[in-house]
């Protein structure tokens, strides 16, 4: 059931096992040679075989990002760890080893073929993330428990399964059950699953099945309303007015509040808190729609935005391409004409006349460049005021809306006051109506004691309300922030950071081979007496109508773009 050391030494991967496995199984020959002078990198690797190397531990595996096939089989492997980062992973071999528990695989979620064929394995779980899975090999383990077979319900894509050496694979209706409860699987111990035994099965679990069903859809049922909430939830958060729908805050207020908590039972308070409740509720009903509202509003402006920056830049793109094409059907005579001209001096007229015609073509297109630059420039300007405006307006109005809760929190502290005091007075003539609960009797000692009880619950509810509105106005301004510095970021304008290179735009390879071509014919005729064609970077800082250092440095901005 599970591999013994042998008389090597028990060994843990390392950089010079992982190195010598990648040489051997990488190509060969010339091809081989060249790769590993220039050193194969283990990002580059897609298949590793370490099968009967005596490995006792996983390690060093990091760097093989891109791995896609794992062949660890024949070890001694005891535990399944170090393989988090190969999140590429689609065949993964970990047979005949003596790995006890099932571990280590939740990043794994390209994994479609599993082999763990011959361990120490009692249970099968830990395999949650593999959504893909599609062939699971768990034979030769020490599997007992029919009730792992209903954990693999959960992988649709499972087709094929191995359960043979395991002890419920022992049991008289081992595969009717497997059958029954695992209905999409094709091959069960290597062997098809035909439609006889399918039916079979399922008519005899019928009603277990039907109960079993009928479990999983509450489950997934309550999973959708969970996920439902926190979508929700999340929208909320992104409209900074989470629990503002109803009366959390409110009741956030005297979960920590005692002595708020006991003045309640004072008589006429029981109604005055409840007229509050329905007031402060309602004000963070206002606050909540309104956030909502803005939230929109952003998003809207974000997206308007974004689509305006693609349309400018395809259209600039667009230009450009449509210039060259022009420049191309214009001259592609011209450019037989020079490759077939044998004298020198017409050679040299010529080329130097469509260094000319080049120089142009720069020009427009470094216009086209230029002129992008700007309306981005603008562009983004205006969506950053826009922007600041907008979280500027929605921190002011609920700022306006939390000093209503405010209000509403001193109106009640004036009245909770009046009522203790009242009936202080009426404790001390002996004129209470009603028996005070124990533990509110202590507050009614003396004036000073009922002042500071009210109080100690006034400043409580002020508290919450005011870190709630802290909270909620840091978030918007940070968010704010966040945003216009990423905006600034990925489109620098001419006080960004980002050097101004020619060649951001799709058109500039199409330029540079229309100019190499000429610089190529000129190189086939003798050199005596020629004259270099116009170099652009030297003529663009010549030409008269040429930008000007300044009009290249707020060029920078478009190479983000």
């Amino acid at each position: 059931m599970h591999r013994l050391y042998n008389s090597l030494e028990p060994r843990v991967m390392d950089e010079d096992m992982l190195k010598l496995a990648v040489g051997e199984q990488g190509p060969q020959e010339e091809a081989g040679q060249l790769a590993r002078q220039e050193g194969i990198l283990f990002k580059d690797v897609l298949s590793l075989r370490l099968d009967f190397q005596n490995i006792l531990r996983i390690d060093s595996l990091w760097e093989f990002e891109n791995l896609t096939k794992l062949q660890l089989d024949n070890n001694i492997i005891e535990k399944i760890e170090g393989l988090e980062q190969l999140v590429h992973l689609v065949w993964l071999d970990l047979s005949f080893n003596n790995i006890e528990a099932i571990e280590g695989l939740d990043t794994l979620v390209n994994l479609e073929d599993l082999s763990l064929f011959n361990n120490r394995i009692s249970k099968i779980d830990s395999l949650d993330a593999l959504v893909k899975l599609q062939v699971l090999s768990l034979g030769n383990n020490q599997i007992g428990n029919m009730m792992n077979i209903i954990y693999l319900r959960r992988f649709k894509d499972l087709r094929t399964l191995s359960l043979s050496g395991n002890p419920i694979a022992e049991s008289e209706d081992y595969k009717m059950f497997v059958c029954a409860y695992l209905p999409d699987l094709v091959y069960l111990d290597f062997h098809r699953i035909d439609d006889h035994m399918k039916e079979m099965a399922e008519s005899k679990h019928q009603y277990s099945i039907d109960e079993l069903k009928h479990r999983e859809n509450l489950i997934q049922s309550r999973l959708e309303d969970e996920q439902a909430q926190q979508e929700e939830l999340e929208k909320h958060k992104a409209a900074f007015v989470e629990h503002l729908n109803g009366s959390f805050l409110f009741d956030s207020m005297y979960t920590e509040d005692v002595e708020g908590n006991k003045l309640a039972y004072l008589p006429g308070v029981s109604e005055l808190l409840q007229a509050y409740k329905d007031k402060f509720v309602i004000i963070c009903l206002n606050i909540f729609e309104y956030g909502l509202k803005q939230q929109e509003k952003r998003k809207l402006e974000l997206d308007t935005f974004n689509e305006c920056v693609q349309e400018a830049i395809q259209e600039n793109q667009e230009q450009g391409k449509h210039r060259i094409a022009k420049f191309e059907e214009k001259h592609l005579l011209s450019l037989n004409a020079i490759r077939d001209e044998s004298e020198l001096t017409n050679f040299e007229m010529k080329i130097v006349e469509y260094g000319k015609d080049i120089m142009e073509l720069f020009n427009v297109l470094m216009t086209l460049e230029m002129q992008l630059v700007e309306q981005l420039e603008e562009t983004i300007n205006m969506f950053e005021r826009n922007i600041i405006d907008l979280v500027a307006l929605f921190i002011e109005n609920v700022q306006s809306l939390m000093a209503q809760c405010r209000d509403l929190e001193n109106h009640h502290h004036e009245k909770l006051l009046e009522i203790s005091i009242n009936t202080l007075e009426k404790i001390l003539k002996g004129d209470v109506d009603e028996d005070l609960p124990d533990d509110l009797r202590p507050l009614f000692v003396d004036k000073d004691t009922i002042f500071n009880a009210v109080g100690a619950s006034h400043d409580i509810h002020l508290l919450k309300i005011d870190n709630r509105e802290d909270e909620l106005v840091t978030r918007a301004n940070s968010w704010c922030t966040h945003l216009v510095d990423t905006v600034s970021e990925r489109y620098p304008g001419p006080a960004g950071h980002q050097p101004w290179r020619v060649g951001s735009f799709p058109w500039w390879p199409v330029f540079l081979v229309i100019r190499n071509k000429v610089k190529l014919r000129r190189v086939e005729l003798p050199a005596k007496d020629s004259v270099d064609p116009p170099d652009f970077r030297t003529h663009m800082l010549t030409h008269p109508n040429s930008p000007s250092k300044t009009q290249m440095h707020r060029t920078r901005r478009l190479h983000s773009t």
